[in-house]
């Protein structure tokens, strides 16, 4: 059975939304901000289903996971200490976070945080910033999109030694 039998696509949107704040809270306290429509107009735009991570929520709320800063291959932690990566994942969720989280995403995104590159290597920005997941082919996409940022990944540090 299903709501959306039953009410419009509106109401269901705004009582999905309203129960994903009760259960999580206010997420924008951890730098966590919804896309500006609800679950079902943005999979209908976007062909792609807003997922809620539990576990990483979950995470982020007891202090596990730390929001941080990051400058080029530096990261910074809460903590002070300061660390050097050859690569870093963000993983934002949904396409809209991409465009608050990073400074200098006009490099890879537009302004609807979609890559500006076309397929085949639209998972390619620029600076070493890579995308996944945005394809719009589901998590046949992500798979394709993982495999090729690690490979690419892989050429460079294996070039640099």
């Amino acid at each position: 059975m299903s709501l959306l039998n039953y009410l419009p696509v509106y109401m269901v949107d705004t009582l999905i939304t309203l129960l994903a704040r009760l259960k999580y809270g206010d997420l924008t306290k951890y730098g966590i901000y919804r896309p500006p429509r609800g679950p079902f107009p943005h999979k209908n735009v976007t062909g792609r289903s807003p997922v809620i991570d539990v576990g990483t929520i979950g995470k982020i709320q007891n202090g596990e996971i730390e929001i941080l800063n990051i400058e080029k291959n530096n990261v910074k932690f809460k903590n002070v200490t300061e660390k050097n990566f050859d690569a870093i994942v963000l993983a934002t969720g949904y396409k809209s976070a991409a465009n608050k989280c990073l400074k200098d995403y006009k490099n890879a995104l537009n302004g609807d945080g979609m890559p500006k590159n076309r397929m085949p290597e639209h998972w390619r920005g620029e600076k070493g910033l890579y995308c996944a997941g945005l394809s719009r082919r589901g998590l046949f996409g992500v798979s394709m999109d993982a495999m090729a940022i690690a490979n690419d990944i892989n050429k460079v540090i294996t070039s640099k030694k």
